[in-house]
């Protein structure tokens, strides 16, 4: 069972869900991993003590360009679909940042003048925390352009054996949320009730909709006064797995790295939660 927490902005309290569900999930016994994903700030580490065992890099390979044998035909170049190689009748330029290092280029130059160099963009860190719970996460390098080459690298460390693999994905709406959501099966989105929060939700929803995998919603610091939300998802038939309550408590929890659910009765909530995921799957 994959579940990707995700959200059409940052801020909503993806990784707030994540990780106490990861956390009342392992309380009744069952085998979970935590992946984070958001390899640009990843914080779920943040909230359990991490015995990290295995680290391994990211890398991709940027072309090189031999002089001597290019002919400076711009096959390469017109081959590129993000621009990052230009060709002239006396110049060839390489822009390693908007090389996604797929390999195009090399395999389609006649004269084999393009090789290729390894390039490390992130790392890839793995271990166990304090209360069993299996975690990775993804460390993009600064000033690197796209996270995802790390996201699909990460999600290769799934484990099988786990009961529950949850996913904390990036905030927003493109390529790397795509990646994330990608063969899982089930997407919880974490909203706000508010006008921006419901703009938001409505993006992230469209955007991952052709996935077609099941779906709901957790409305975060709800204090019923903002029901724009609720209408639209009554209108889509999107269910609401859960709410949790304007409380600057949480938030003062969530602020010094406490899981607000070893309090009070949240892990049942949050146990009832997986119990609507696992009724729509």
């Amino acid at each position: 069972m994959k579940i990707t927490v995700l959200s059409g902005k940052g801020g909503t309290g993806k990784t707030t869900i994540a990780t106490n569900l990861a956390y009342s999930l392992n309380v009744a016994r069952k085998k979970v991993q935590l992946l984070d994903a958001d390899v640009e700030e990843p914080n779920a580490h943040i909230f359990f003590n991490v015995n990290y065992n295995y680290e391994e890099s990211v890398q991709i390979l940027l072309p090189v360009i031999d002089r001597n044998l290019c002919t400076h035909c711009g096959i390469c170049a017109k081959s590129c679909e993000f621009s990052a190689i230009t060709v002239s009748p006396k110049y060839i330029m390489v822009f390693d940042n908007l090389c996604h290092g797929c390999g195009v280029c090399s395999m389609v130059c006649p004269v084999k003048a393009i090789s290729e160099r390894p390039k490390d963009i992130g790392t890839i860190k793995l271990g166990t925390t304090e209360e069993g719970i299996i975690f990775g996460e993804g460390i993009m390098n600064i000033g690197e352009p796209s996270p995802v080459r790390i996201i699909r690298q990460l999600k290769r460390h799934i484990d099988p054996s786990a009961d529950v693999v949850i996913l904390d994905a990036p905030p927003g709406t493109s390529c790397p949320v795509i990646e994330t959501i990608h063969n899982t099966d089930f997407a919880i989105f974490v909203t706000e009730p508010t006008p921006f929060g419901l703009h938001d939700l409505k993006l992230a929803i469209e955007s991952t909709r052709e996935f077609n995998i099941p779906r709901g919603v957790v409305i975060n610091r709800y204090d019923g006064s903002y029901k724009e939300v609720e209408r639209y998802l009554d209108k889509e038939g999107i269910p609401i797995l859960m709410t949790i309550p304007y409380d600057p408590e949480i938030a003062r929890d969530y602020s010094t790295g406490f899981l607000f659910s070893k309090k009070g009765n949240y892990v049942d909530k949050f146990l009832d939660l997986f119990e609507r995921v696992m009724t729509r799957c």
